[in-house]
């Protein structure tokens, strides 16, 4: 951005604007949100994370961690993120850095460096750890905050397999669709809690399933292959054989009502029957077993297609995630403040969405395939000279960070 503006660019007061600046990002993503809500008009909220890795160890809330960026455990940052999405486009609007239990003078695995390294990254005094679903949760009640309520929440396996994440988005009155591991347990739907008879000495017997629970695999797995049925949920965006002249995301999956357990799940039901869900489990025709599962608590007479849809619809972000991190600089942050990373998110969510806002407009191009982000800064820089620098080439290698 200094660059384009040749002499006039300050790149130090740049820097200073996006790190040091005491103004709060929650006002921009508010305003962010408003303006593409009317647009996007989203099915659903969409919680993810995404790794900034970092070669030091002074950024704050760095630490090693496992990153699915990396395939490793590397020193890195976490944030999670919460997006607005159809099946039309997706924006990034709320984001929290995740802090861990190094970073935490209050946590018993503290490290006296990292709490040291806390007044220089400006992190405030009342930020502890907190898991990372707990952040995702908190994320909808500040977006609530904002006159934002969609009723559909839709995150991947790391927040589906917490039973207190999906009871938190069902106190918030938020259906959800969310991925789980193959672990998860549960009984069938039709299985029944029966009682033992009663003695009359000590406590009374309390209901209970006959069988323990099984895993969600093996649920599936003793359904059969035969109960899996094709669904196709989007057309892609490669060119294809279809009347419509592009490929079509196709699958075959199998659609189970089933009851998850779990200690959790208990505490939190009344009486001695679990609630029932919806279990989806994607079986494509060439596996011997499914590869892919998801929890829903939609109403039981939803149909596997809406379902699939929706469950999809997660695939989105990781698209966000490719497009603010490989063209608009997402991983490209050189600050070190907690307030700083928080400004740079929210700032690249901004350019996300306007590049979005340019996309939607120009409309599909031929067979409705939709325009590549990278298309869409081409385009912009034909259509603005008077944006490019004064003294420096513009950067017409597109794969590269722009």
């Amino acid at each position: 951005m200094a660059a384009r503006l040749g002499a006039d660019g300050n790149r130090q007061a740049l820097a200073n604007f996006i790190t040091t600046s005491p103004r709060d990002p929650a006002h921009i993503q508010a305003q962010l949100a408003w303006r593409m809500e009317a647009v996007i008009r989203p099915k659903a909220v969409v919680f993810d994370d995404t790794e900034f890795l970092k070669d030091g160890s002074v950024s704050a809330c760095v630490s090693r961690q496992y990153t699915g960026t990396a395939g490793k455990v590397t020193n890195c940052q976490v944030g999670v993120s919460l997006h607005l999405a159809s099946d039309r486009a997706s924006t990034a609007v709320n984001w929290r850095l995740f802090l861990p239990q190094t970073w935490d003078p209050a946590s018993p695995k503290a490290d006296p460096g990292e709490v040291a390294r806390r007044t220089a990254c400006g992190i405030p005094d009342d930020i502890g750890h907190v898991e990372k679903w707990q952040l995702a949760l908190d994320m909808p009640d500040e977006t609530r905050s904002w006159g934002i309520d969609v009723p559909l929440a839709i995150p991947d396996a790391g927040y589906g397999d917490a039973a207190a994440f999906r009871h938190g988005l069902q106190v918030r009155g938020l259906n959800y669709v969310v991925g789980i591991s193959t672990t998860l347990s549960a009984q069938p739907a039709d299985a029944v809690p029966v009682c033992e008879p009663y003695s009359g000495n000590g406590r009374p017997p309390v209901p209970k399933y006959p069988d323990p629970a099984r895993s969600v695999k093996e649920l599936v797995i003793a359904a059969g292959r035969k109960t899996a049925r094709p669904v196709q949920w989007r057309e892609g965006s490669r060119p294809g054989t279809g009347r419509s002249g592009v490929k079509r995301m196709y699958s075959r999956f199998v659609a189970l009502r089933i009851r998850p357990a779990g200690r959790e799940i208990r505490q939190a039901t009344d009486g001695p029957e679990l609630p029932a869900c919806w279990l989806l489990a994607e079986w494509p025709a060439s596996k011997s077993e499914p590869v892919q599962f998801w929890l829903s608590d939609l109403p039981a007479g939803t149909p596997p297609t809406t379902l699939v849809r929706l469950a999809k619809l997660r695939r989105r972000i990781e698209h966000d995630y490719r497009e603010m991190k490989q063209a608009l600089g997402l991983a490209h942050f050189e600050g070190r403040t907690w307030g700083g990373r928080h400004h740079h998110v929210t700032l690249v969510s901004v350019a996300h969405a306007f590049c979005t806002l340019q996309r939607l407009a120009r409309g599909p191009k031929r067979h409705g395939v939709g325009l590549s982000l990278y298309q869409v800064v081409r385009d912009l820089d034909r259509r603005l000279p008077h944006l490019q620098p004064r003294h420096t080439q513009p950067n017409t290698d597109l794969t590269k960070p722009y």
